[in-house]
């Protein structure tokens, strides 16, 4: 089994920065995919970014491109994603998810476990 605990999330004024955090524990994550999702009040899951565990490959959604980055600390087992220039449709909860395999980076359903979501809200 395992476990993800997202933490970061909070208010912030548009054109600001915020580090989201996920912890994550119970297995081995050495073929693992970590991944980044959002969602806002009324809309579906959709994809943010991703990582590879192994390799450190990365993937972003088109409307977060040169302003996230998504890294991971293999010693503390936490994937992050840095969140630069926020703009007000980046409110949304976000949530960590990890997949053992992956085709389709962006797709919910090849993810096999997610945290709990954290709340990031941007203001004009």
């Amino acid at each position: 089994q395992v476990q993800l605990v997202e933490s970061g999330g909070g208010l912030v004024q548009a054109g600001g920065s915020l580090r989201l955090s996920c912890a994550a524990s119970g297995r081995t994550f050495s073929t693992y995919v970590m991944g980044w999702f959002r969602q806002a009040p009324g809309k579906e899951r959709e994809f943010v970014s991703a990582i590879r565990w192994s390799g450190g490959s990365t993937y972003y959604a088109d409307s977060v491109k040169g302003r996230f980055t998504i890294s991971r600390d293999n010693v503390k087992n936490t994937v992050y994603l840095q969140m630069n220039s926020l703009k007000p449709e980046d409110t949304a909860v976000y949530y960590c998810a990890a997949a053992r395999a992956v085709v389709a980076m962006s797709d919910t359903y090849e993810y096999d476990y997610w945290g709990q979501g954290t709340q990031v809200t941007v203001s004009s």
